[in-house]
């Protein structure tokens, strides 16, 4: 069975993952991570993605990352651009992997849900969000707010997940976890 896990910026599905590995030695895919690592070592993604953004998306071998953000905030078929390179990519990259377990704050988006059985979302309070992310980003709450707007509200992807752990710092994970664990025998 393949599980995946999401949640909106600053819900602390990372955290959650963490701790699935910890504790429970499962190991998760990180979905973010691995377009990370893609989008800096496949030449087939360096070579789209310059010829969409421009000659000044890498400089010296590295991602131009605020020459990318600005393109990718500019309009939402930017953002699609971008997605339908990396998204296939991350997609064949997980299937390789042979893990079971995987964290994708797009889950839904970018369609990768598609390759699980289950989705479990990570939610929080909407003021816990953006000052987790502030404080982790040392950004603003405007930008914060513009990063949530980008993702599905956090409501949707409650209705469309399998479970939801809430991680709100009074809600014990532990038993969450414990709780989809048994249930779904993984």
């Amino acid at each position: 069975m393949k599980i995946g896990i999401t949640g909106g910026i600053g819900s602390g599905k990372s955290y959650v993952c963490q701790h699935l590995t910890a504790k429970y030695g499962k190991e998760v895919y990180d979905c973010d991570a691995a377009a990370k690592r893609l989008i800096r070592t496949s030449p087939t993604i360096r070579q789209r993605l310059t010829d969409l953004i421009g000659t000044d998306t890498y400089i010296d071998g590295q991602l131009n990352k605020a020459v990318v953000a600005q393109f990718l905030l500019q309009s939402e078929d930017h953002a699609k651009a971008i997605d339908s390179i990396v998204h296939p990519a991350v997609f064949r990259d997980f299937e390789e992997s042979g893990m079971a377990w995987m964290e994708s704050a797009i889950m839904y988006e970018s369609g990768i849900y598609r390759l699980v059985d289950k989705v479990i979302v990570v939610t929080a309070p909407l003021e816990i969000r953006i000052d987790r992310v502030m404080r982790r980003d040392h950004i603003t709450r405007e930008k914060v707010l513009q990063w949530m707007q980008r993702q599905l509200p956090q409501e949707e992807v409650i209705s469309r997940a399998d479970y939801e752990i809430i991680n709100d710092g009074i809600n014990d994970i532990d038993i969450q976890l414990e709780h989809i664990i048994k249930k779904e025998k993984i």
